[in-house]
């Protein structure tokens, strides 16, 4: 996600080609074509136009949001944490949970996607490392809800490389991601490329939750009914991965890693050619060897082991959300344009199969450019970051169709930089999501 290079290619200024979305927005491939991104303002008005709006408690102009919303900035990379260390940089995958023991507060653990060395400007530092040659690692702020301000920071986890995405448990902790494979020899202490479960207290020595798989993991979603945990794959080409725990709830007990394969159609190639709302099939393949020690040097060694026994093809899948009875995940640059897909995985009777529909496919950067990080909110809305390389903006995908923008970067000087880790309170009411760099953390609130 941090890879600006690969943010300036498959962009199109799309006159034409497929447009797919949830059901009703098919008609408005027609609008589009004759008159472009343009065609779809009078769309995006599920909370009205965008105006620059200065945060409520620094003045600082960061964001345009619609009238009546508002926001904190609660986080910045370089300030002092409550250790007095400085806030880590990269901030990136976030979710939010009860403080418990505080009514009054929450427990907001923030990623960080550093991928240096240990003592790097940036690196995470504080807590007793997995490796201790890592920058990367976890940050928890404790967030008043009342005033939406932070009353403590402090390192949560540490000695990992570039935690990307993640994902809440239904036991209210959250799970960090690597996205490498990197190992000794990169010059690390240990192998990465694993899951890591975080607390909202601190707690001992981290433990690499290996039969998780060893690839370049995103976001993770945990299916509250079953416990199951649901994986995806930040690579070209990818797998959609499911995690079958021996122990609902216990993850480092060891489980089953599999991957998702359309029934019948062997290696199914998702990533382009795909029609908006049919329900495909699915079944899960075994994963034999989670943890492969070719990972070192081969990222795609637990795909390679799916994909011989037929699982189906996507592309740098990203933001995972669970939902009662689906999966909701983002793939960045899928479709027929290169620019975006969202896609649904809904549970069988027989645990053993399921369905997987595409509910949504950009034609056009104007519509929506590289969707990543994803959450839900008030009114079934999914929120959406973008990880753009002109304009990102927080969409947000309705059940009706309807495509609004609700927030939009104005950082000066760093208005191209991503929306990442987007996540709502417990209650609903404040919107947390991070502006990767210049590293910010803000909470927004208003009438969602």
């Amino acid at each position: 996600m941090t890879d600006i290079n690969r943010r300036n290619f498959l962009r199109s200024s799309l006159a034409g080609g497929a447009f797919l979305g949830f059901t009703g927005l098919i008609n408005r491939l027609d609008r589009f074509n004759a008159y472009g991104a343009d065609a779809f303002s009078t769309e995006k008005s599920l909370f009205g136009p965008l105006l620059p709006t200065a945060s409520a408690n620094t003045g600082e102009t960061f964001l345009s949001l619609p009238a009546g919303f508002q926001y904190n900035v609660i986080g910045r990379a370089g300030s002092l944490m409550s250790n007095g260390m400085p806030t880590p940089t990269l901030h990136d995958g976030m979710a939010a949970f009860p403080y418990r023991g505080f009514p009054n507060s929450l427990a907001l653990i923030r990623n960080h996607e550093n991928s240096g060395f240990a003592g790097s400007g940036g690196a995470v530092t504080g807590t007793p490392p997995y490796d201790a040659n890592a920058a990367g690692g976890t940050t928890t702020l404790i967030v008043d809800k009342q005033t939406r301000l932070v009353t403590n920071t402090f390192p949560s986890l540490s000695g990992t490389v570039r935690n990307c995405g993640g994902g809440p448990t239904p036991w209210n902790t959250w799970i960090s991601c690597e996205e490498t494979t990197v190992g000794t020899l990169g010059g690390f202490a240990k192998p990465h490329g694993y899951c890591f479960e975080v607390g909202r207290r601190l707690r001992g020595q981290p433990i690499a939750l290996k039969q998780m798989g060893r690839f370049r993991h995103e976001a993770v979603a945990v299916d509250a009914a079953s416990g199951n945990v649901y994986l995806t794959e930040d690579n070209t080409p990818a797998g959609f991965y499911r995690y079958i725990p021996n122990v609902r709830g216990q993850l480092a007990l060891g489980g089953s890693l599999q991957m998702l394969a359309v029934t019948g159609r062997p290696n199914a190639d998702l990533r382009t050619g795909q029609t908006l709302n049919a329900s495909i099939p699915v079944e899960w393949v075994n994963i034999a060897d989670p943890d492969p020690a070719l990972a070192d040097t081969d990222a795609a060694a637990v795909f390679l082991q799916g994909a011989a026994l037929g699982g189906a093809k996507f592309t740098r899948l990203e933001g995972c959300f669970a939902r009662a009875g689906t999966i909701d995940f983002t793939s960045t640059n899928g479709g027929n344009q290169g620019l975006g897909q969202v896609w649904r995985y809904t549970h069988g009777v027989d645990p053993a199969r399921g369905t997987l529909a595409l509910i949504f496919e950009s034609p056009s950067s104007a519509v929506l450019d590289f969707p990543d990080n994803i959450c839900f909110g008030p009114q079934n809305n999914m929120y959406i970051c973008e990880d753009g390389s002109v304009d990102n903006y927080v969409r947000v995908l309705s059940p009706n169709g309807s495509l609004s923008d609700f927030a939009k970067n104005i950082v000066p000087g760093y208005e191209s930089y991503e929306f990442a880790g987007c996540t709502f309170s417990p209650d609903g009411a404040t919107l947390f999501v991070n502006i990767q760099t210049p590293g910010l953390t803000l909470a927004i609130w208003g009438n969602f």
